[in-house]
């Protein structure tokens, strides 16, 4: 049977704004991901979002290999701790009928920000206002603006974020699926130089759980795919890295990741 990479990830593993981007109707074929996946030969299926949080990757790759009887190999591209995934009251428009990301983006407060980072292309901007429509019908926006502005912190998005990690971890070794975890910035495990799990013994047990024999980064300090493409200088589009740094970033990832498919043959 040929193995399926799942692939799991926000817009960094979904593909926004490469070359085959049909306006974000479908992954796109140019990522890190689906460049793996053709290095061995395997189907390749993505559970990726645009704007995904940690909780909801999880929850996506989850929800497929609860689901299917494929032999799995699972790739995940873990995203920025400040997105929230939550369950709201059902509307046609949500995921599922149910399923809301949350990003600082969807504030009020923070859409002069929005306007200017995404400035540079239009399809972008009218996308976002879409979405901005969608989640003022649904409730969603004005839930975000209370969300960031009494509840949202650091130390609770970092916690959430590592129980996601160490949750979808377990499912994999209980499952006896392999995988491979990366990440797309290190902000999920340091505060500038600061590492976030001496904050207290919870945070550091949290993270002597996650097993980073299985985990690929781009540098030192837990360096993330964004920072690493944006160091080097690859070409970017608004708020993405384009086709090159993808296609680099699989000749750097194809040692650890040749290892640990092999190691789940």
């Amino acid at each position: 049977m040929t193995r399926t990479l799942l692939a799991g990830g926000c817009s960094f593993t979904y593909g926004s704004e490469l070359s085959d981007d049909n306006q974000g109707k479908s992954s796109s074929n140019k990522t890190w991901s689906a460049g793996l996946s053709n290095s061995v030969g395997a189907n390749y299926f993505c559970t990726a979002r645009v704007g995904a949080g940690n909780a909801g990757i999880a929850r996506r790759v989850f929800n497929y290999i609860a689901n299917t009887k494929e032999e799995c190999f699972v790739t995940v591209m873990w995203s920025f701790c400040s997105r929230y995934d939550w369950a709201m009251p059902r509307n046609r428009v949500l995921e599922d009928t149910r399923w809301a990301t949350i990003t600082p983006w969807d504030t009020e407060h923070n859409q002069a920000e929005v306007a200017e980072k995404l400035a540079g292309s239009e399809a972008v901007l009218e996308d976002f206002k879409r979405r901005r429509a969608e989640y003022s019908e649904t409730g969603v926006g004005p839930f975000a603006d209370a969300l960031y502005r009494h509840a949202a912190n650091r130390y609770h998005e970092t916690y959430l974020s590592w129980k996601s990690i160490v949750w979808l971890q377990h499912i994999l070794e209980k499952r006896k699926i392999p995988y491979m975890f990366t990440l797309a910035d290190n902000t999920l495990f340091y505060d500038e130089f600061t590492p976030l799990w001496e904050e207290d013994a919870l945070m550091r047990a949290m993270h002597s759980e996650i097993d980073f024999t299985k985990w690929f980064t781009f540098g030192e300090r837990h360096m993330g795919f964004n920072q690493w493409a944006l160091m080097n200088e690859y070409p970017r589009a608004t708020t993405h890295p384009l086709d090159s740094a993808h296609t680099d970033a699989v000749q750097l990832m194809l040692p650890t990741f040749t290892k640990l498919y092999n190691q789940g043959a």
